[in-house]
C-alpha cells in the first residue's frame, strides 16, 4: 500500500510545482489545517461534554458526592488502559511535546498524536479529571500540521509554520478566539513574526473560529460581555490582583512539578493508578469545583453566581459565612492545582490551559469578597474574575498577550482591556523574577532541549556533522620517519596531518608549522620519528555530537580545524570556516521571506 501512495503524492506534487507556486500552496495546507483543527476541537468539546453529562445529569449524579469518589478513578484507570495497551507512548503535555518537536526533532511528531490525546482527554476528563483539553487538541492541530506538511515534503521551516497553523486553529477553534490563536502561535511556539508567517496563521486561526462558531455557536466554551465599566479608580486594585496573581502563578508551577515529581518516582502503574485515582476522587468528593476543566464554576462567577461553588460540598452547611466562603475558595485555589498534578502524574491526558483559567477566575473573585470583608470596598466580582485569569494565564504560561487576547475576545469586545493589561503585566512581572521559564517550557529547559527561543541554537539543531566533515587530509603512522613524513607533505594540500595506527585509531596531530624548521634537514629523515613530532589537541568532535556543542567548542578555543572521532578512530576534520558557511547559508534560506 505505500507504494500508491507514494506514487499519488509524487504525481501531486509535480502537478503542484507547474500549477500553484510553494507560497500558496502553503496557504492553501494552512486553510486546510486549520479547518480539520477546528474540527477536531468541536470533536472533542463535544464528547467530553456529553460524556459528562451522562455521568453528572443523565444518572442525576448532581447531590450525589459519593458518584466523585468512583468516576474519576475510573477515568484515569481507562486512560491508563489505552495509553499502555493500544497507544504505547506518553501522550502527556501535550505542548511540551510541541515545543520539543520544534527544537530537538526536526517538527516531527507522531501520527498517532493527531487523535490519541484526543481520545486519552475524553476518557480522563468526561470522567472528571482536573485538567483542561487545550493542550491535547493544540498538540491535535500540531501533529495535524506536522505531518501533512512532511507528507507533502516541505521544508523544516514550512512543516514548523504548519504546526503552528494547526495550534492556532485548535486554540481559535475552542475558544472561538482566533486573535488568541494567532498570538498563542508566535508567543508560546516562539514562531518568527514575519508577513510568511502571519498570513498562514491567521487563515488557519480564522478557518478554525469559523468550523467551531458554525457547529457550535455560543457554545464552544463561554460567552460573557463585560457590564460594569472600567473604574480608574480601580487600576491600584488590579495593580494588587497582579502581585497576588504572580505569586499564585508560582505556587501553581512549583506544586505541579513537585507533585508530578513525586508521581514520577513511582514505577509501577497501578501504584501511580492507584494513589492518584482515590488521592483525586476524595479530593473531589469534598471540592466538587475540582471535578473536570472548572468552566462551569467559571460561568457561575462570571454569571454572578459565585456562592454555588459551594453546592454539593462539604461546606454547603457554612454557606452564609462569609469568612469561611473566602477560606473555602482559597482552598479551591490551592487544591485545584494539586488536583490537576494528580491526574496527570496518575496517568491521565489534559492540559494546564483550563485549570489556568479556573483557578485565575476564582482567584480575582477571592480578591473581591476579601477586600468586601475586611474593608467598605466592593470591588466588580465579574471584572476582577476576568482579570484574574489574564493574570494566573500570564503568570503561568509567560504568556501575558495570549492571556490579554483571548480574555478580550471571548468578553466580546475590548473594553475591559487596560485592566487586562495591567494585571497580566505584573503577574508576569512578579513570578519573572523567580522562575524564568513557563511551566511549558520548564521541563525542556531543565534537560537542555528548549532552544524554540534561541533562534541560532535553532538552527545549529538542524545542521549535522556529516556532511560537513573534510576527509582530504593525508594521514600518517606514527612511527613514521621525519623523511616518510616530507613525502606526505609534498603531495598533500593541508597543512594538517592526522597521525593514527593501522587500526586508525587517532593519536594526535603534526602541524606543518612545528615541523617547518627540521624538513630541510635530510639528515634527520631516518632517525625522527613523527610520535616525537606529534600532539594531542586539547579540543575533539565525537560524530554523534550536536552542531551547538561543536560551535561552544569552536568558541572556546583558537583552532580553525578539530579532528572528529567515532570511538577513538579518526574519521575527519570540521573547520571553523566550513560550519560558518554552512550556518550562513541556512540563516539566509530561513530570512527569506
Amino acid at each position: 500500500m505505500p507504494m500508491p501512495k507514494t506514487r499519488f503524492i509524487d504525481r501531486f506534487l509535480t502537478w503542484q510545482l507547474k500549477h500553484i507556486s510553494q507560497r500558496n500552496f502553503v496557504l492553501l495546507l494552512s486553510l486546510i489545517t486549520g479547518a480539520i483543527s477546528g474540527l477536531a476541537a468541536v470533536v472533542l468539546k463535544t464528547t467530553v461534554y456529553y460524556t459528562n453529562y451522562l455521568l453528572t445529569y443523565g444518572f442525576k449524579a448532581e447531590g450525589e458526592n459519593w458518584l466523585y469518589l468512583a468516576y474519576p478513578i475510573i477515568g484515569i484507570f481507562f486512560t491508563v488502559i489505552f495509553v499502555t495497551y493500544f497507544v504505547k507512548d506518553n501522550i502527556g503535555h501535550g505542548i511540551s511535546k510541541v515545543l520539543y518537536s520544534i527544537s530537538r526533532n526536526n517538527g516531527i511528531l507522531k501520527r498517532h498524536n493527531s487523535y490519541s490525546s484526543m481520545i486519552g482527554s475524553t476518557i480522563t476528563v468526561g470522567f472528571g479529571g482536573s485538567v483542561g483539553l487545550e493542550a491535547p487538541i493544540v498538540l491535535t492541530g500540531a501533529s495535524i500540521g506536522s505531518n501533512m506538511g512532511r507528507a507533502f515534503r516541505l521544508s523544516y521551516r514550512d512543516i514548523i509554520l504548519l504546526i503552528g497553523c494547526g495550534s492556532a486553529g485548535a486554540i481559535a477553534g475552542i475558544f472561538k478566539a482566533p486573535i488568541a490563536g494567532i498570538v498563542f502561535a508566535l508567543e508560546v511556539l516562539m514562531l518568527d513574526l514575519t508577513m510568511a508567517s502571519l498570513l498562514p496563521l491567521l487563515i488557519s486561526a480564522v478557518t478554525g473560529a469559523v468550523i467551531a462558531s458554525s457547529l457550535m455557536g455560543k457554545e464552544v466554551l463561554f460567552s460573557f460581555t463585560v457590564t460594569n465599566p472600567f473604574s480608574l479608580g480601580n487600576i491600584p486594585f488590579y495593580m494588587i490582583l497582579g502581585v497576588f496573581a504572580g505569586f499564585v502563578s508560582l505556587y501553581f508551577t512549583k506544586a505541579d512539578f513537585f507533585i508530578e515529581g513525586k508521581f514520577s518516582k513511582i514505577t509501577k502503574s497501578w501504584q501511580k493508578l492507584l494513589i492518584g485515582g482515590l488521592s483525586l476522587s476524595i479530593l473531589i468528593f469534598f471540592l466538587p469545583p475540582l471535578y473536570g476543566e472548572g468552566y462551569e464554576g467559571l460561568k457561575a462567577i462570571l454569571n454572578g453566581n459565585g456562592d454555588n461553588l459551594l453546592n454539593s460540598s462539604f461546606f454547603y452547611q457554612f454557606k452564609d459565612n462569609g469568612l469561611v466562603f473566602i477560606g473555602f475558595l482559597l482552598l479551591v485555589i490551592l487544591i485545584k492545582v494539586v488536583a490537576m498534578a494528580i491526574t496527570t502524574g496518575s496517568g491521565g491526558v489534559g492540559g494546564i490551559f483550563a485549570p489556568c483559567l479556573f483557578v485565575g477566575g476564582v482567584t480575582g473573585f477571592f480578591f473581591t469578597r476579601l477586600i468586601g470583608y475586611f474593608t467598605t470596598i466592593h470591588l466588580p466580582e465579574k471584572n476582577f474574575a476576568l482579570a484574574g485569569m489574564a493574570g494566573i494565564m500570564s503568570g503561568v504560561m509567560h504568556a501575558p498577550l495570549t492571556a490579554i487576547f483571548l480574555i478580550a475576545e471571548i468578553t466580546g469586545g475590548y473594553q475591559f482591556i487596560i485592566p487586562l493589561m495591567i494585571t497580566s503585566t505584573i503577574s508576569y512581572l512578579t513570578i519573572n523574577y523567580f522562575e524564568p521559564h513557563s511551566i511549558y517550557t520548564k521541563r525542556l529547559a531543565q534537560d537542555g532541549q528548549l532552544i524554540t527561543h534561541h533562534k541560532d541554537k535553532a538552527l545549529l539543531s538542524l545542521m549535522k556533522i556529516d556532511p560537513l566533515i573534510e576527509k582530504d587530509f593525508n594521514t600518517i603512522g606514527p612511527d613514521a620517519t621525519l623523511g616518510d613524513l616530507v613525502k606526505v607533505v609534498s603531495q598533500s594540500k593541508r597543512n594538517v596531518f592526522p597521525v593514527v595506527d593501522e587500526y586508525d585509531n587517532f593519536k594526535g596531530v603534526v602541524f606543518i608549522n612545528d615541523v617547518r624548521n627540521i624538513i630541510f634537514k635530510p639528515e634527520m629523515y631516518d632517525d625522527t620519528y613523527v610520535r616525537n613530532l606529534m600532539f594531542m589537541p586539547d579540543t575533539l568532535v565525537e560524530i554523534n555530537e550536536t552542531m551547538e556543542d561543536v560551535a561552544q567548542k569552536f568558541h572556546n578555543t583558537v583552532h580553525y580545524n578539530l579532528p572528529v572521532l567515532s570511538g577513538g578512530k579518526y574519521i575527519g576534520f570540521l573547520s571553523r570556516a566550513n560550519v560558518f558557511s554552512a550556518y550562513r547559508k541556512m540563516l539566509k534560506e530561513f530570512s527569506e521571506e
